[in-house]
């Protein structure tokens, strides 16, 4: 488990907004290199590790290496930044949250998420201003009055804007950060990617891991290796009508593209009641995966999804390690049955 988080903790802090893999991405694959594992990408630069099983029967894991974030969309006359949200995150919640500037040149300023009445001593809507794209602004900090002293530093529309995770493990096991949605899933599948390889486990099936991009704007599973079973490892949502807690594995049975496989999560939540794991069997009427992208493409497939109870999710989200080593159990139970 201490290297499941510490391993979530280091991808937590690589700035990886959807459409700005590269950083993400390159660690990835040093990781893949350390560990001598085979992987291709493909064009869309999803990262795909084929491991080899006993019959022709093949399982993909999948989850979502990037992640919610934003995009400078024009620079005001005061030298501030409009921009537009990429993914669909609680923007309530960026008010007031330091975040980098990433140039298409590489170049990278500080800056913070403000509403366009900060101030309580001199705006009187200053707590009652909706934060929205249209009532917020960036603040750069770099010495700019203007537009021109802002483009003389590179920066420009389209570039990429990184919020600061704020990533923290405390010592009774919760992990509170940003992006949790999806990197901590990712961790965990290197964790099992890990287990496999330390235990030499020829597994069943086939199996590939899948580390997608674009995810956050809904097309990141949309193409996929061939493959009988796609298992999205995502965050369980927690809170009203929902049975999972940030303790459980979510095991979801329906989603805003419909219901899972019948058999693949009758599987697993089997598999859950008898290795007693804590678990919570869900249905999240306002959630997509990347099965739900890959069945949207016309893959031919069978889905399910499942994944560590994720406080809060798109805003300052919250885990605890009992939801993570569960998720882990639980599927490396799947692999190994």
């Amino acid at each position: 488990m201490n290297n499941t988080l510490e391993f979530a903790k280091k991808i937590l802090e690589i700035p990886s907004p959807t459409g700005y893999s590269i950083e993400i991405a390159s660690f990835i694959e040093n990781e893949l290199k350390k560990r001598k594992l085979a992987y291709h990408k493909n064009k869309k630069g999803n990262i795909i590790v084929p491991l080899k099983g006993k019959t022709d029967h093949t399982i993909t894991f999948t989850a979502h290496i990037d992640t919610l974030g934003a995009m400078v969309r024009s620079i005001k006359s005061d030298g501030t930044l409009i921009f537009s949200v990429l993914g669909g995150p609680q923007l309530a919640t960026y008010d007031g949250e330091y975040c980098t500037i990433i140039t298409r040149k590489g170049k990278k300023y500080r800056g913070t998420f403000l509403s366009n009445s900060p101030s309580s001593h001199v705006y009187k809507d200053a707590s009652t201003s909706p934060r929205n794209e249209e009532n917020m602004h960036i603040r750069i900090d770099e010495v700019v009055k203007n537009k021109k002293e802002v483009l003389n530093l590179g920066i420009n529309t389209g570039d990429y804007i990184a919020l600061d995770p704020k990533t923290t493990i405390t010592d009774s096991g919760f992990i509170k950060s940003r992006f949790l949605d999806d990197k901590i899933s990712v961790a965990i599948l290197f964790t099992i990617i890990d287990y496999i390889n330390e235990k030499n486990i020829i597994p069943n099936s086939n199996l590939n891991f899948l580390f997608s991009t674009y995810e956050e704007t809904g097309h990141g599973g949309s193409n996929i290796p061939e493959t009988d079973e796609l298992i999205a490892v995502d965050m369980g949502c927690v809170g009203k009508d929902l049975n999972c807690t940030e303790y459980d594995v979510s095991i979801c049975v329906k989603d805003s593209s419909g219901p899972y496989d019948f058999n693949i999560t009758n599987e697993l939540i089997q598999i859950a009641e008898k290795e007693k794991l804590n678990h919570g069997i869900d249905v999240y009427p306002y959630y997509g995966s990347d099965v739900s992208a890959a069945y949207r493409a016309g893959n031919d497939i069978k889905g399910a999804l499942v994944g560590p109870g994720v406080a809060a999710s798109h805003g300052m989200e919250r885990t605890h390690k009992d939801g993570v080593d569960a998720t882990i159990k639980l599927l490396i139970k799947y692999i190994t049955k």
